[in-house]
């Protein structure tokens, strides 16, 4: 709408549908809810996702595609996804029964330390918390399939990110138009908005993602190639630790590089310092290839929103979290403008 006082005062003239407006769009806030984590993936898939219903819609009607495309994630990604994280977690809660058999040796790192005055039982440390590590594990990656959760809710929470995908795929584009022509704003202020939002998903979903996937994939390799233990579950760490621009891989290569010195391994030590470092600064060439420069997105913005969004929405908060808050830096820029009568350059 271009009127903004016109469209104040019709809401005022019809107070008994504008609070059938309300409450219908807070009860379905409140059926939401309950999977709004769900839902929310679905909808991280299908911005990722998009393009390639696009392309395939040149070859095929809209439903086939995106029934072609959700098939394909479920088989290709999600499937995977959940098996990998399964071994991570198995890998995880394995590490003490690993050391009691002796196939990692931690005696030695043990004695380095208690020559530099410092004596730390590694193993009663790690059992100790253990099940805390697993558990932050599954809350930050399981975001397709709740581990902690019952079987029935995570077979429900699943459908429907499925079927979320699916309709956006299918209508997505509808959805938007609709919801643009309903929301009683300037169209011009609304193709900011979106613009800017496409940014900071683009950012948050596609670039931060692809940076971490490349650095853990590569330290993976690494790690592997060096012989330390664990390997999945120091690749799915590092991949975590990466989407956070001031942990990144150190927080992974750094204790391997620690541990192979231990063990006897100070040439494979030094190899992994190398190739960590080689890693680590890779990020200053991947992410603003990737991701570019988008105001609204800086480090307080994503560490802050990840935090947050981890608390709010769970696992896809990785994501949703620094998109949210920059979303809301963008409509209060808006609002701001609007209010002192300027407009965007």
């Amino acid at each position: 709408m271009t009127d903004h006082q016109s469209s104040a005062d019709w809401i005022g003239e019809q107070p008994g549908l504008t609070a059938i407006a309300v409450v219908s769009g807070l009860l379905a806030l409140v059926v939401l809810l309950p999977y709004l984590q769900y839902v929310l993936f679905g909808i991280v898939l299908a911005y990722v996702l998009f393009p390639v219903q696009q392309r395939l819609e040149w070859y095929l009607s809209p439903t086939p595609a995106a029934f072609a495309v959700v098939v394909a994630t479920l088989l290709i990604v999600l499937i995977p996804l959940v098996y990998v994280i399964t071994v991570a977690v198995r890998q995880a809660l394995e590490v003490v029964p690993a050391i009691r058999q002796g196939r990692i040796d931690v005696g030695t790192i043990e004695n380095v330390l208690e020559t530099n005055g410092l004596s730390v039982d590694l193993v009663a440390l790690y059992e100790a918390n253990q099940d805390r590590i697993a558990t932050a594990l599954q809350e930050v990656a399981m975001g397709v399939l709740d581990l902690v959760g019952s079987l029935p809710r995570a077979f429900m929470g699943q459908t429907v990110t499925l079927f979320v995908l699916f309709a956006l795929l299918r209508d997505g584009e509808r959805l938007v138009a609709w919801v643009q022509w309903a929301l009683p704003v300037d169209d011009r202020i609304l193709d900011e908005l979106r613009t800017g939002v496409d940014g900071l998903m683009w950012a948050s979903v596609v670039g931060n993602v692809a940076v971490a996937t490349v650095q853990a994939v590569l330290l993976g390799v690494g790690l592997a190639v060096a012989g330390v233990p664990a390997i999945v579950f120091l690749t799915v760490a590092t991949f975590v630790l990466t989407l956070l621009p001031l942990v990144g891989a150190f927080g992974v290569w750094i204790p391997a590089a620690a541990y192979l010195v231990a063990v006897g391994r100070p040439g494979a030590g030094a190899a992994m310092t190398v190739y960590g470092l080689f890693v680590t600064f890779s990020d200053s060439y991947l992410r603003p290839a990737l991701i570019g420069q988008t105001e609204a997105y800086n480090s307080a913005t994503v560490i802050v929103g990840i935090f947050g969004g981890l608390i709010v929405f769970g696992a896809v908060g990785l994501f949703i979290g620094p998109v949210v808050l920059g979303g809301a830096k963008l409509v209060v820029d808006c609002f701001a403008r609007e209010h002192a009568g300027e407009r965007a350059e």
